[in-house]
């Protein structure tokens, strides 16, 4: 050890050692034996020892320092590369911008939810709520820089998808249609010009079902008319209401056996009713008797309930043959369209007695009556209603959204009327 000043200059150097590093200092050497040595410096005086207790102390921590962090150190070096460093200081990229939401024409007047549900998918040009003429809005959408590709309409409206429609908005790819009808929407102009269209499906044909089995009994039992007459305080004054006729054990013909007239015969079923029809083609499936023709089903049923779609070879179906052949005793349902039905002459037959009785769900001049028509006690009316509950009103904007979705993702549509051409 150098112990005097003299030893001290000649020195190389001080070392402290630990079990995993050494430190030199240029003054004197120590080790974790001189601890000692140093304690006596201090105690004996000398100006030395607190400079050797200081830096033995300095050392102790950094070798702890050291033992702790070296790991650390060897993995993420203090000093980055360039290249680290160019990465590091590279600014994180911005996000991109959301897409915009696809444009869609509202045709039809909604309610708040579903307004609002479609509002939070898509860009909504609404007609009614622009009050604008609809050739006019139509332009104004068709001229925006993304035009809407896809449209929602309703059956019974002011609004006919058909060739001039379509050329006022080239831009479509999609109509979307509120009704399982499609009167309303010229399919082979859509064709044409390679336009997908999609219906309401099976949404609403269990409540119509259900609506049909109802004015065919309120009709039979007269529960419209019997309705008024108590509650104009005839019952006390003129006694009960005339006797009416049951729906149990009636020959019921339906026109048209698809989703809604499929419903219909299972419920009259369960009233004991002899179910027939007539559609397109016979079905195998069931085992109703099938007739060939609307007269002679007619002909062969005390009811005759409307189910069928309207196209060209079902307009007017129901005229004058059709309703002399149901007979003075027969009753007529409409769940169908106006249009299936010739109503002059509906309106006619029940004036001369040469039908009992009708029940009306749908028109054609809708929202307007035929004239004589809402004046007669054997007729139940309703507004166009059979499809519509608050459950179907639900399911339906489920599926509304669920078609757009799809067209927009580019997958098949939930309920295709006409498919676009791949």
């Amino acid at each position: 050890m150098c112990s005097s000043a003299d030893d001290r200059r000649s020195c190389p150097a001080w070392s402290i050692s630990s079990p995993r590093m050494s430190v030199s200092f240029p003054f004197q050497a120590f080790s974790f034996r001189s601890m000692q040595h140093v304690g006596r410096q201090k105690s004996d005086g000398e100006h030395a020892a607190p400079l050797g207790s200081a830096l033995l102390y300095s050392a102790l921590l950094c070798g702890l320092w050291w033992d702790k962090t070296r790991s650390r150190c060897t993995s993420r070096p203090l000093l980055a590369t360039p290249a680290q460093s160019s990465q590091q200081s590279t600014p994180p990229m911005a996000s991109a911008a959301p897409a915009p939401k696809p444009g869609v024409l509202l045709l039809r007047r909604t309610d708040a939810d579903f307004a609002a549900a479609l509002r939070a998918r898509f860009r909504v040009h609404d007609l009614h709520a622009s009050g604008a003429p609809l050739g006019a809005f139509l332009a104004t959408a068709a001229a925006e820089p993304e035009p809407p590709r896809a449209a929602l309409v309703m059956a019974g409206g002011d609004v006919l998808v058909d060739a001039a429609f379509l050329d006022a908005v080239p831009s479509l790819g999609c109509v979307v249609t509120t009704s399982a009808g499609v009167d309303h929407v010229d399919l082979a102009q859509c064709a044409r010009r390679g336009v997908a269209v999609a219906g309401a499906g099976e949404a609403f044909s269990v409540d119509v079902a259900d609506h049909a089995v109802g004015l065919l009994v309120a009709v039979l039992r007269r529960v419209a008319a019997a309705d008024r007459y108590v509650r104009a305080g005839l019952w006390p004054a003129q006694g009960d209401y005339p006797l009416t006729t049951k729906l149990s054990g009636k020959r019921v013909g339906i026109l048209g056996l698809g989703s809604v007239g499929s419903l219909v015969a299972k419920r009259l079923q369960a009233f004991g009713c002899a179910v027939s029809y007539h559609s397109r083609a016979r079905k195998a499936s069931v085992a109703y008797r099938y007739f060939p023709d609307a007269r002679a089903l007619a002909a062969g049923s005390d009811a005759l309930v409307v189910a069928c779609a309207l196209n060209d070879a079902t307009r007017r179906v129901v005229g004058r043959h059709v309703l002399d052949a149901l007979g003075p005793g027969g009753v007529l349902v409409n769940v169908a369209r106006g249009g299936v039905v010739d109503e002059q002459e509906l309106v006619a037959a029940l004036r001369d007695g040469r039908i009992a009785g009708a029940g009306l769900d749908v028109f054609q001049d809708e929202p307007h009556l035929p004239p004589g028509l809402g004046g007669m006690d054997n007729v139940v009316l309703t507004a166009h209603q059979a499809a519509f509950t608050e459950e179907s009103s639900a399911d339906l904007r489920e599926l509304m959204i669920g078609n757009l979705e799809a067209f927009f993702s580019g997958k098949p549509l939930l309920t295709p009327v006409m498919t676009r051409p791949q």
